[in-house]
């Protein structure tokens, strides 16, 4: 039976308007609109959210698991469902399962899983790498990074390529013919551990390459006599960059820096791994942030909404901006214009969070998860 819910006294955020006095409806799966309290037709059951924050679930396009579920290291419908049910609890309704530099087998192997899970959370696989550059390829260990052929790619997307949705490639490494290949395919391609100058990385974003993967880290640095993929990803027009917002792996001031050059073209990201002792990617937690046995920086330990907080608290950036930068911003980069917002008709998943930034409730496909 279709329930219908009202959430009322909340602040509600979504695209560009804050309301304030005003009730979200939500019928059965989808969003039915904002009203007047006065408005809210019968039958719909009134949930009084305290004065909380109402905003769109949260989106993450690189996330490589959650708790103690890394996927590439399970490769299970299991640990998948587990990661969604992980994310959901956070406020995370959407996202990209990734999976870092692998053999071409598990990547195989991941896609196949991924389509076996049907799953309703996750919304793709994002494959970092193995098409990446070894001079910065940061955790990726180097003796899995290929170079890149059509002849690969067609072996790795022969029977289940269509669980594919984002792929981070060096640009630098990878032949126009195989970037039409990726692109025929529907692939969003980000340019990421890549030591590409700024000619190289200005050419990849007007050929395609529409996206930058965790700007600033393991790319080729913002010199003053070559800019690099920073400063070609400032210059470019259209090319949209994510950012890891803990404060480890992007200073805050590098932040504040890339969101006055950027401004809606920025998106946040966790980039965050779990705790694994086993197979390739060892992820050992150092407090706020996880490391390989030898000490290099693996992945965040951020939840999505924690690297909003960091960005009104940290950053400066103004609340509504923020959230914008975790659900319409990567909702547009991915063409999904039925999540990320709150218009009538689009998806019900619906964000309630304290002004503490403590999750107090989440509704997902209109069912309330927590």
């Amino acid at each position: 039976m279709k329930r219908n819910i009202a959430l009322i006294n909340g602040i509600i955020y979504s695209e560009y308007d804050i309301f304030r006095d005003k009730a979200l409806l939500i019928s059965g799966p989808t969003i039915r609109g904002i009203v007047d309290i006065s408005d809210i037709p019968d039958g719909y059951e009134q949930a009084d959210v305290g004065g909380s924050h109402i905003c769109p679930g949260l989106i993450d396009l690189q996330i490589y698991g959650s708790g103690e579920e890394l996927f590439s290291a399970e490769l299970t419908v299991d640990s998948l469902h587990k990661i969604e049910c992980h994310l959901l609890e956070q406020g995370c309704t959407s996202f990209y399962l990734t999976l870092a530099t692998n053999t071409l087998e598990v990547f195989r192997r991941a896609m196949a899983v991924f389509e076996e899970a049907a799953p309703k959370v996750a919304m793709g696989l994002h494959l970092e790498g193995p098409f990446l550059n070894a001079a910065k390829r940061g955790a990726h260990p180097q003796e899995l990074i290929v170079e890149p052929q059509v002849s690969v790619l067609k072996e790795l997307f022969a029977e289940h390529g269509d669980a594919v949705k984002m792929m981070t490639i060096a640009p630098e490494n990878v032949s126009e013919a195989c970037v039409r290949f990726l692109l025929e395919r529907g692939v969003l391609l980000s340019a990421g551990h890549s030591n590409a100058t700024r000619e190289e990385a200005m050419a990849a974003f007007d050929t395609g390459v529409r996206a930058v993967t965790h700007l600033w880290n393991a790319m080729s640095p913002l010199h003053h006599r070559n800019v690099g993929v920073p400063g070609a990803t400032f210059l470019h027009p259209s090319v949209c960059a994510s950012i890891i917002v803990d404060g480890i792996h992007v200073d805050f001031e590098a932040v504040k820096l890339s969101k006055q050059l950027l401004r809606e073209r920025l998106f946040l990201i966790t980039d965050a791994v779990a705790s694994c002792n086993k197979g390739i990617y060892k992820h050992v937690l150092n407090g706020d942030h996880y490391v390989l046995p030898d000490g290099t920086l693996s992945g965040s330990a951020l939840t999505l909404l924690k690297a909003v907080e960091n960005c009104v608290s940290r950053v400066g950036i103004a609340l509504d901006e923020a959230l914008r930068m975790a659900t319409l911003y990567p909702a547009d980069l991915i063409g999904r214009k039925d999540i990320g917002r709150l218009a009538e008709g689009t998806v019900a998943n619906v964000l309630v969070f304290s002004s503490t930034f403590e999750v107090e409730s989440v509704y997902f496909m209109g069912e309330k998860i927590r």
